[in-house]
């Protein structure tokens, strides 16, 4: 071999050493598709000399992708530099990867997104500690339980598979952080609703609703997006132990506007109030001189309350228990005890019943009353007059 021939050997070699040296970890190059099979692809990087390879799983998240199908021999690829490879590993110097490019595209995109404060939908993929995961490009989205909703959430699951727009809190492609927040999106959409819901409802009002969320005090039932409170003593006139024993999450109800406070975001509602009191059957019911069984409830000093239709009492005064005296009800009466009442009066408009056990029994007493006032008056033949009388003792006195 000549020396001209050695010298042009070394050269090449030098500078297919240079080209080595000039491909560096995290760059970006562009390289031809060389040799292709299922699960990997040579690629001969542009302007180095040397050559990459492009496996399966630096290509795609797909485990089951086919790279025969996604690629074709002799077409340019962008790619970014993963790794250096063994020197002595056949098929290339450099691990390249497909997927790292689109993602660092990808978090170029989300810093401009954050600066601009711009919205986009996710889909939520899995719940995690604290919050919950979601897919952004192929990049995980981290959405902290405190940012999902205005309301207090209490299973996560639900959002699995659920696709809702988000705005970037926090994006650093060094740690791969990428907090994401719906929850400034919910707060918006709500407070429009308020607005227009505020400017349309008066007290009194009728309108639909549906059960969002069950307390232990109460149900809140959304009335076009905003919340109001149905406190438990304004969903039934019966006694209820707690609101999900009658209400369930979902549930479409009718409801009635108690008040409405703007200032403080708050919304009364009632669902009793819509329905047939216990009093409207008092008219129909009950009337003056009827006889009913009911129940005894409460005692006090001055009398016993008896409960004759469901959430109607009525007073039985201590002067109606009995035809004999008691000093207080207690001691002839029981709270839980059926007993028999008259209806004595009746004002629904006072909500006030009037009973008497008494006057249901024959007054033990009635024949001793009639003994002392039957009497007769002496006829007028036999009386006297006040006239004789001074007659009389004028008589006395003269003799």
């Amino acid at each position: 071999m000549t020396n001209s021939s050695s010298d042009e050997m070394n050269q090449e070699l030098l500078s297919a050493l240079d080209s080595i040296g000039n491909v560096g970890i995290g760059d970006k190059i562009t390289g031809e598709i060389l040799a292709i099979d299922d699960k990997e692809a040579i690629i001969g990087i542009d302007g180095a000399g040397v050559e990459g390879v492009l496996t399966a799983k630096e290509y795609s998240n797909d485990k089951n992708v086919d790279l025969r199908d996604e690629l074709t021999r002799g077409d340019k690829i962008e790619l970014v530099v993963v790794s250096r490879l063994n020197p002595n590993k056949e098929n290339g110097s450099f691990l390249l990867s497909k997927k790292r490019i689109e993602a660092q595209k990808v978090w170029e995109d989300l810093q401009s997104d954050f600066d601009n404060k711009a919205r986009f939908n996710v889909s939520v993929i899995q719940t995690v500690k604290n919050g919950l995961l979601a897919d952004v490009k192929g990049i995980r989205g981290f959405i902290p339980a405190s940012l999902i909703s205005t309301s207090f959430v209490k299973d996560l699951d639900q959002y699995v598979g659920q696709t809702f727009m988000v705005e970037i809190s926090e994006v650093d492609k060094s740690k791969n952080r990428l907090v994401l927040n719906h929850r400034i999106i919910e707060e918006e959409e709500r407070n429009a609703a308020r607005e227009e819901i505020f400017s349309k409802i008066l007290p009194g009002d009728e309108i639909d609703g549906t059960v969002r969320r069950l307390t232990n005090f109460g149900a809140f039932v959304d009335v076009g997006g905003v919340d109001g409170l149905v406190h438990i003593s304004e969903i039934s006139y019966d006694h209820i132990d707690k609101p999900s024993d009658v209400l369930k999450v979902g549930q479409e109800v009718k409801v009635k506007v108690l008040s409405l406070d703007k200032e403080k975001d708050k919304l009364s509602l009632s669902i009793k109030a819509l329905q047939p009191g216990p009093w409207d059957k008092v008219k129909t019911d009950l009337s003056v001189g009827q006889t009913v069984t009911g129940k005894v409830k409460k005692l006090t000093d001055f009398g016993a309350f008896v409960e004759i239709l469901p959430n109607v009492e009525g007073l039985v005064h201590v002067s109606e228990i009995s035809w004999d005296h008691i000093k207080v009800p207690a001691d002839v009466l029981e709270a839980g005890q059926d007993v028999e009442v008259k209806v004595i009066s009746i004002d629904v408009d006072k909500k006030r019943i009037g009973l008497s056990i008494k006057q249901l029994t024959e007054n033990p007493n009635k024949e001793e009353i009639q003994e002392e006032t039957d009497f007769e008056l002496p006829e007028e033949s036999h009386g006297f007059n006040m006239a004789d009388v001074v007659k009389n003792d004028e008589e006395d006195n003269k003799e």
